[in-house]
């Protein structure tokens, strides 16, 4: 991002909020095992002597229904729920922009297979079709059950799977249109190979609408991992995220309604702050977007 790009976004005040609470979030959710030493609790072993504890110096957020801390718990969700948001964000990205890249240059038919390709995903309901691949027993297909890495990696598939359409019809209409631009037809006219002309003209030149789409969908997808959590598909126990918390407190509302307000006030701040965001870099990142505010 260049200076004036970055005055801009910082001038976008909503936009600047939203990122720096984003970067302190993500800071929180990292330094959590220091937390947890510092605190002397551990987040994932339960004390049924301290279930639904108020909130006190040693638990400042109070207890949930097995006597875990809460806040621990949030930012131990805070590292699952991020860590799907960001790598099914960036896995999307990667193959939207590939197969973007590839309708635009050779265009034709392996343009108009990718592009119905891309129609019929959208096509699909996607939601339940995504409850179903998530239901599959992980250890039909030689998975470990319960392992955190492979629920990660088991969500960020079943998302960058069905989620690169929107990215690679954004980089397929901004490269078709980079292409016909003169310093790319001089680039072609000189031999330049296909690699170093989409490397080096190509993707630098479409890289703020690749990353304006990408940051805006990992919101998206924070409450998908949200939604499998809850419905019991997603991040298995005793791991700790977002929605697996709300499925544990939906019996609870009324008795220890705090254990439910917290994961979803986490869930709901974090998805506002990258939508913010991501527009605020889309106007950065836009140089008639100043003109037409103007």
């Amino acid at each position: 991002m260049s200076g004036r790009a970055l005055s801009r976004f910082l001038a976008h005040r909503a936009g600047a909020f939203s990122a720096l609470v984003l970067v302190a979030l993500l800071a929180a959710a990292l330094a959590a095992p220091i937390l947890a030493e510092a605190m002397g609790h551990d987040p994932f072993a339960p004390d049924l002597f301290k279930r639904f504890a108020p909130p006190s110096a040693e638990h400042p957020l109070g207890t949930d229904e097995l006597g875990r801390d809460l806040l621990l718990r949030l930012l131990y969700g805070a590292r699952v729920s991020l860590a799907v948001g960001l790598g099914g964000a960036l896995a999307s990205a990667l193959i939207g922009l590939a197969v973007g890249l590839a309708a635009a240059w050779w265009g034709g038919l392996v343009d108009a297979v990718l592009m119905r390709l891309a129609d019929g995903l959208v096509a699909l309901p996607a939601l339940p079709l995504l409850i179903v691949l998530a239901a599959v027993d992980p250890a039909r297909i030689g998975l470990p059950r319960g392992a955190l890495a492979a629920d990660l990696a088991r969500i960020i598939v079943i998302v960058a799977l069905f989620g690169w359409v929107k990215v690679a019809r954004i980089t397929r209409a901004a490269a078709l249109s980079i292409l016909r631009m003169d310093y790319a037809r001089a680039a072609i006219a000189l031999g330049v190979s296909p690699a170093r002309l989409l490397a080096r003209h190509v993707v630098p030149n479409l890289a703020g609408h690749v990353a304006v789409a990408t940051t805006l969908s990992i919101g998206a997808v924070i409450l998908l991992e949200s939604v499998l959590s809850f419905l019991g598909l997603g991040i298995q126990p005793p791991a700790a995220s977002w929605g697996a918390m709300l499925a544990n407190a939906q019996d609870l509302v009324f008795s220890a309604p705090m254990a439910a307000v917290w994961p979803g006030l986490a869930i709901f701040v974090t998805v506002v702050a990258t939508n913010f965001a991501g527009d605020a870099l889309a106007d950065a990142l836009d140089p008639k977007a100043e003109a037409r505010r103007g």
